[in-house]
């Protein structure tokens, strides 16, 4: 069986898990400051914090921002549900918005039609590691008629003076726009480390800063590290300093802090993340390119244009003319012949909590036709060019017997 998406595991990664247990620290301490800092120089964004995931990311930087009861955060119809679920704890309004036909990513048209006064943050998604439009985003909520119905409720609301622009990069580490790297591309981008993202720490997410004046991001920093420990003034390794063990509690904070252990993990793939783990992926899908791009029945994924270049964390082929029951069927038949494929996403709308709430996917058109052809094909490190062909042909085989 080809699996769709195991870890990369290897020796340095053990060893350095090993050193991290020997070390005395195993929560949060110094090889999760390094990860922090390392993380910071390879994104080029001046502050970085590192959690348990990217859900407590997104969460903790939209309670921050004070989003509350009331408040609006526009997010993609066509995502994983962790994106719409934060504002939802925070007891704030989702607002979906459709995405592009081509790259899947939130259309900066639509979320323009969707901002009112009750609007506090945009949160565009980089689908399969693809950087959404930053730089439309970024010059929306900088207009002067939509800086204008911004309604501040708090003072760090009224210091930033618009909509905060959140990137849910949980696929993107690594990619980049205009030549910049995502992290640094608006004003707040959130990793996933998850066991299944391109660099991995086992579950961790990081909040990647890059605020604008009069914003201090190591300030801001600061503050998060409070607010992700319990509101607690001093982490373990501060309080382990000589005479330093007490502390206080000046928040009812949260528990989101990455340990050492998932760190040394960190450590040792963004060390060899440009060297191996991208170059590796991207001769991945641009073998799937060449083997694909004959067949007239397939869309191939958008991976890179002229400002833009993935991460390449997924392959998320489309089937012309597909419909919905027919995708599944290629699926089956696919796993008949023992390759694992997948689809990302089911769009949120269709999810039974949110159409409970009313939510209806046919308000979101090209997301359920981008969702109806889609279809996932491994992607990881150690997939061999015979695995790819394998999977390849696995797929034409489907294909041939359902796409008449």
């Amino acid at each position: 069986m080809i699996p769709f998406s195991p870890p990369h595991i290897d020796q340095r990664v053990i060893d350095e898990v090993t050193a991290a247990l020997k070390s005395g620290w195993i929560t949060t301490g110094p090889r999760t400051k390094k990860l922090e800092k390392e993380l910071s120089l390879y994104c080029g964004a001046p502050s970085v914090l590192c959690l348990n995931s990217a859900t407590a990311g997104l969460e903790i930087m939209l309670r921050w921002f004070g989003v509350g009861e009331g408040d609006e955060v526009i997010v993609p119809a066509y995502t994983y549900s962790a994106t719409a679920n934060v504002v939802e704890h925070c007891g704030a309004k989702v607002i979906f918005a459709d995405v592009n036909l081509d790259d899947f990513n939130m259309n900066p048209h639509c979320v323009r039609r969707l901002i009112n006064h009750r609007t506090k943050v945009i949160m565009p998604v980089d689908f399969a590691g693809l950087p959404a439009d930053y730089s439309t985003f970024n010059s929306l909520v900088n207009e002067q008629e939509i800086k204008a119905i911004f309604n501040a409720k708090n003072d760090i609301q009224q210091m930033l003076g618009r909509i905060l622009v959140l990137s849910d990069a949980a696929h993107s580490v690594g990619a980049s726009a205009g030549g910049v790297k995502t992290g640094s591309l608006t004003d707040v981008s959130v990793f996933s480390f998850h066991a299944v993202k391109n660099l991995t720490t086992a579950e961790g997410g990081a909040i990647a800063l890059n605020l604008p004046a009069p914003f201090d991001n190591e300030e801001v920093y600061k503050t998060l590290c409070i607010k992700t420990l319990h509101g607690q003034n001093k982490d373990a390794l501060a309080k382990m300093q000589k005479g330093n063990w007490k502390y206080d509690i000046i928040e009812p904070g949260y528990k989101c802090n990455m340990t050492d252990i998932m760190a040394a993990i960190g450590l040792v793939e963004l060390a060899r993340y440009e060297s191996e783990i991208l170059p590796r992926r991207k001769a991945i899908c641009e073998l799937y390119n060449q083997l694909l791009a004959q067949d007239e029945r397939i869309e191939l994924p958008v991976q890179s244009d002229q400002h833009r270049e993935s991460s390449y964390h997924l392959y998320a082929l489309r089937i012309k003319n597909s419909s919905e029951s027919q995708r599944d069927e290629i699926i089956r038949l696919i796993f008949d012949q023992n390759v694992s494929v997948n689809v990302h996403f089911i769009p949120v709308p269709m999810m039974s909590y949110y159409k409970n709430q009313g939510y209806n996917i046919n308000n979101y058109p090209i997301t359920y036709f981008n969702f109806s052809r889609e279809i996932t094909l491994p992607v990881y490190e150690d997939l061999s060019d015979e695995q790819v062909k394998m999977v390849v042909s696995a797929l034409i085989h489907a294909l041939n017997k359902v796409m008449h």
